[in-house]
């Protein structure tokens, strides 16, 4: 009986140690958490960051590959550890980090993947401090002179070769297309000859030629004709070159009965007989005496003569067609004269930017070529102006436009008047923003680190990340002093949602009872930008007192 009891003594705390692990595991199923053995660090010195997951011992924990802990650096993964307690399983990975430039940084949250499910650290402050140098202990040096370089020239008779060349090509190019008269050749002399003269000038050459003492009778025939039948095609503008000795014969008759061309039969028989020979010498392959050949040719010189007289004086409407004809052509000429001109000056266009991307690099060519955004704000018309009160005056590429700022009831508590100015290219993540702030007692001083975390903290509310911080004193011209707090990050595009390298700084002003601010924003590796930040903070100058 008694080990019954103890039985069921046994199975009972059994059951209630399974409930206890049971309840247990559903309330602390999953747990991560993250720490640093010390928040603040010398340059180059190192941090162990722990990371340690404790969940089921059949759970998946995976820690993704490529993960950043920028803008830290890893230098090792120290230790993996794994321990296994009943069911339980606890896994440690302890990271070496550091960072070799001073500031305040912040490490970003890690993600562990646990059955599928993201889960993150949180982020931690880690302060950079610089290490000072004992001037007393350590022997210092003077600094080396300066040594004397023979100065290259080549760069420079490289770009003025370039420049040299560039200039003749564009020279010869206007020279030969626009400038240079071009000779004619004997063919187009001829051919821009009036239908008479060039036919009696054709049938000249065929006198002088060799057809017959070569015994080329079919082409010599073929030439006398085809210039006769030029000449009526173009000057009695009937259809001779397709028509056969029949029809062409039919059409002059026609011509001549219409009282349209001044022929004589006895020259239309002639003429009639000429082709007739003409046919039978290319088609039935005839040879007729040497003087039948010449007397063909003289009398079809002939017959151009006597259709050129035959012709009537040309009236009106003649001379109109004819001058509509010149303006065509006209047109024509001055259309390919465009036409050239067009394609000099493209060529012309195209040497100048190669010569130009040789000379200043492709980036700078692009840019004026295309328009970058701060390009164009940097080369533009810069505005000295002075904004708000207390006044802050300095030069900028636009005018800053006043925003309207609504004062929330704790703020007014004890601000009495904020005026605010700005002007922002969202495509350029470029931002100049002033502000003049007067406080409800004159004896407010200005909290600047307060003023600096607002700053930050709308940088991160617009997606921005990996901020980082320096601080430094900032003089203007006339000497007054003020604070200077700056640094980089990751931005975002408000466009395009796109992340950036960005640069960012806070210059601030104050005095009992007031404040000036200044915040510039822009982005990384551009260099019209740097430009640009680097002339507004050499002009900035603010008075000293509300």
């Amino acid at each position: 009986m008694t080990s019954f009891f103890k039985d069921i003594a046994f199975k009972i705390s059994l059951v209630l140690l399974l409930l206890q692990y049971g309840l247990g595991f559903s309330q602390t199923a999953i747990s991560v958490t993250s720490e640093v053995d010390t928040t603040s660090i010398k340059i180059g010195e190192q941090i162990r960051f722990k990371i340690q997951v404790e969940a089921d011992s059949t759970a998946q924990i995976v820690f993704p590959e490529g993960q950043t802990f920028s803008p830290l650096e890893m230098v090792e993964v120290i230790m993996t550890d794994t321990v296994r307690k009943l069911d339980r399983i606890t896994l440690q990975k302890i990271y070496a980090l550091t960072q070799f430039d001073s500031g305040s940084y912040t490490l970003p949250r890690q993600q562990v993947v646990i059955n599928g499910q993201n889960f993150f650290t949180d982020s931690v402050k880690i302060a950079v401090a610089t290490i000072p140098v004992d001037t007393l202990s350590q022997k210092m040096y003077d600094i080396k002179p300066f040594l004397e370089v023979e100065k290259s020239n080549i760069d420079l008779w490289k770009n003025a070769l370039w420049i040299f060349l560039s200039f003749a090509v564009i020279g010869m190019l206007v020279y030969w297309f626009l400038i240079r008269k071009k000779n004619l050749s004997e063919e187009e002399k001829v051919a821009l000859l009036p239908p008479y003269d060039r036919a009696l000038l054709e049938l000249k050459r065929l006198e002088n030629s060799k057809y017959i003492i070569q015994d080329e009778y079919k082409q010599y025939y073929s030439e006398l004709t085809d210039i006769v039948r030029s000449y009526l095609e173009e000057d009695v503008h009937v259809s001779a070159l397709e028509s056969t000795t029949d029809q062409l014969i039919e059409k002059l008759e026609l011509l001549k009965d219409a009282g349209e061309l001044k022929l004589d039969d006895e020259t239309i028989d002639q003429f009639k007989k000429v082709l007739q020979t003409a046919d039978l010498v290319k088609f039935a392959k005839s040879k007729p005496e040497t003087s039948v050949a010449e007397q063909d040719r003289k009398a079809i010189e002939q017959i151009v003569i006597k259709t050129k007289e035959a012709l009537p004086e040309p009236d009106e409407e003649d001379l109109l067609l004819d001058e509509e004809y010149q303006e065509v052509l006209s047109r024509k000429k001055q259309k390919k004269k465009w036409t050239m001109a067009a394609a000099v000056s493209i060529g012309i266009l195209f040497l100048t930017t190669i010569v130009s991307i040789g000379y200043y690099g492709w980036k700078p060519v692009k840019d004026t070529l295309l328009g970058h955004p701060t390009k164009i704000l940097l080369e533009g018309d810069w505005l000295n102006s002075t904004y708000g009160y207390p006044p802050v005056n300095l030069e900028t590429p636009s005018v800053l436009l006043r925003q309207d700022i609504k004062l929330t009831p704790e703020v007014k508590a004890t601000v009495k008047e904020a005026q605010v100015f700005t002007f922002s290219d969202p495509d350029a993540l470029f931002y100049i923003g002033v502000s003049s702030t007067t406080f409800s007692s004159q004896e407010t001083e200005p909290d600047f680190q307060n003023s600096v975390e607002q700053v930050l903290k709308s940088f991160e509310a617009k997606g921005a990340k990996n901020i980082t911080t320096k601080q430094e004193e900032f003089k203007t011209i006339s000497g007054t002093l003020g604070l200077k707090i700056y640094g980089s990050g990751k931005f975002t595009l408000p466009q395009s949602n796109e992340e950036v390298n960005g640069k960012y700084a806070i210059i601030i002003f104050g005095g009992k009872g007031f404040q000036q601010q200044i915040i510039i924003n822009w982005m990384e590796d551009d260099g019209y930008a740097e430009n640009i930040v680097n002339r507004i903070t050499n002009s900035i100058e603010v008075k000293t007192g509300a």
